[in-house]
């Protein structure tokens, strides 16, 4: 009998008795070395019949499974039996791929409460100010925050108008650069991998609507900045330059990031005036340059993810200009930032908390 005939065979009797179990390896492997054999001369027994009853024995040892397996007609002409070969699916199944796709879809985002809680029509304004990635915001507000508590008295908590008045600037100017960023940028993030899903690059908004929003945005802010003293907002307009500016800088300078530390530090000078009404350069300035090499580090490892898409597109980075030796100099940067910080403090004469 030949083996396919010994195949059917075997799941006929498996269908008989309600099992779902697969031929053992050894008896397919057999099935597949040996020969058809020959019809024996009149003389002679049949021996298939014996061959039939070797095989469901061997059939009825083997332990059942929760799922059928079936071999692929096809793959009954190589020599070596793999777990990929069997598919779990029905008797009658022929394919010999898994019931899984060949080409596994990458697992969705998980939902931010943008996605839940937002209205769907102000859902892509959301996005590009970037509400559903709060660390930029944080980024942003820690520099202001650092200084408006160096500025308190010696002995009193920060005050806490102010870190509440900065802690919303920080929210809305960070959505303001990141809609002047999208703005400029929606030739180039559409062929980057990591931002081609932007309201810009995908389409979802318009750049006559991101202006619009762009406007309101900076409407608000503007009411914050007139809560502040006259010193302070003169300081914090001067840094609607750099906002305005810093997109541009990746198309020209390896250091974009350094411009970028220039930008999301500079409350670290808003919050002191804001209290002092004055800016102290022996404190001040160590403070921030320790935000500018913060900023170093972290944006430099943050860039490392676009820098095969920035060579393709042509723009530049700090990852890009240190390349291998990344480490070292954000280790460097990541020194200098601690040391900048100890000498801010030594200068404010700021000493251990003593309880």
């Amino acid at each position: 009998m030949a083996p396919h005939s010994l195949l059917r065979a075997a799941a006929s009797e498996l269908r008989r008795r309600g099992r779902r179990a697969p031929l053992p390896l050894s008896a397919l492997s057999s099935l597949l070395s040996s020969p058809p054999p020959q019809s024996p001369p009149s003389s002679h027994p049949d021996p298939s019949p014996h061959a039939d009853r070797r095989h469901l024995i061997a059939l009825r040892r083997c332990p059942p499974r929760p799922a059928s397996a079936v071999l692929a007609p096809e793959l009954l002409h190589g020599r070596v039996l793999h777990p990929s070969h069997f598919s779990h699916a029905s008797w009658l199944s022929t394919s010999s791929s898994s019931s899984e796709p060949a080409g596994k879809a990458s697992p969705a985002p998980p939902l931010t409460w943008v996605d839940k809680w937002v209205p769907e029509a102000a859902r892509p304004y959301a996005m590009l100010a970037r509400l559903d990635k709060p660390i930029g915001t944080w980024l942003l507000a820690w520099p202001c925050m650092w200084s408006i508590t160096i500025a308190a008295m010696p002995g009193e908590l920060p005050d806490l108008k102010m870190l509440a008045l900065f802690g919303c600037g920080a929210v809305l100017l960070r959505g303001a650069g990141c809609t002047v960023n999208d703005l400029l940028d929606r030739d180039i993030d559409n062929k980057v991998e990591r931002t081609k899903s932007r309201p810009f690059a995908s389409g979802v908004l318009t750049p006559l609507q991101g202006v619009s929003f762009l406007g309101i945005q900076l409407l608000l802010g503007l009411g914050i900045l007139l809560q502040l003293n006259n010193y302070s907002r003169i300081l914090g307009a001067s840094s609607l330059f750099l906002v305005f500016s810093y997109p541009l800088m990746k198309r020209f300078t390896f250091w974009p990031q350094a411009y970028l530390g220039l930008t999301f530090n500079w409350g670290a000078l808003l919050g002191w005036a804001a209290i002092k009404e004055s800016l102290d350069p022996a404190i001040i300035l160590p403070l921030y340059t320790a935000g500018i090499c913060w900023t170093l580090v972290y944006d430099t490892i943050y860039a490392h993810q676009d820098k095969e898409d920035d060579l393709k597109v042509g723009v530049k980075s700090t990852a890009l200009r240190f390349g291998d030796l990344t480490k070292y100099w954000i280790s460097g940067f990541g020194a200098a930032c601690i040391g900048s910080l100890a000498l801010s403090g030594y200068n404010a004469d700021l000493g251990w908390c003593l309880v």
